[in-house]
């Protein structure tokens, strides 16, 4: 019976601690060599993107923290600036800089279906956030741009999905339940 309470204990630690998950930052720096950003990088799916990571100081691409961030080659085109999420999440925005007069924009998606668009940024010399504006569930985004070759994305930040109140009040409730049983059941 205590190892069945040890257990139930460390379930609930688990549960309570669900909700303090904190958003994921995509700094490229990890991946510490230039070349094409991994399939899965980030636990993403880049499969779709021609995504390139770089480092070392080449203005005006300066790179949000750390030394690399990501850019497209000349090919680039909103369809091969694609990111997929394996499980849908949050997702808060990335920080850019590029050549002046380039614009960047978020197209998020939802099973298959555009949820939203970010606003506009203009990029310049030196790296500013751009919020994706929504705070609903998407699988994939894309990023919208008139010259996806002159810019360069650092710091790509999302969250997985946190169980509602309610789903971790009907766990609890679970729990006690078979905690009851189990219980009862030695006291017969």
């Amino acid at each position: 019976m205590g190892k069945f309470i040890r257990h139930l204990a460390a379930l609930a630690a688990l549960a309570l601690a669900a909700p303090l998950a904190s958003a994921t930052v995509l700094t490229f720096d990890d991946l510490g060599t230039d070349g094409l950003v991994p399939s899965t990088y980030g636990g993403l799916d880049w499969s779709a993107s021609s995504w390139f990571n770089f480092g070392g100081a080449q203005a005006p691409f300066a790179a949000h923290s750390g030394d690399y961030r990501a850019t497209l080659g000349w090919d680039g085109t909103t369809d091969t600036s694609a990111v997929s999420f394996l499980t849908a999440s949050t997702f808060s925005g990335a920080w850019f800089a590029g050549y002046e007069g380039v614009s960047v924009a978020f197209d998020l998606y939802y099973q298959g279906q555009q949820v939203a668009s970010s606003g506009s940024l203009n990029t310049s010399g030196t790296s500013s956030f751009l919020a994706s504006g929504y705070g609903g569930l998407v699988d994939r985004i894309t990023i919208r741009s008139n010259d996806h070759a002159n810019f360069v994305m650092d710091d790509f930040t999302f969250s997985a999905p946190v169980p509602e109140p309610g789903t971790t009040a009907l766990m609890f409730a679970g729990l006690g339940l078979v905690a009851w049983a189990a219980r009862r059941r030695n006291h017969a």
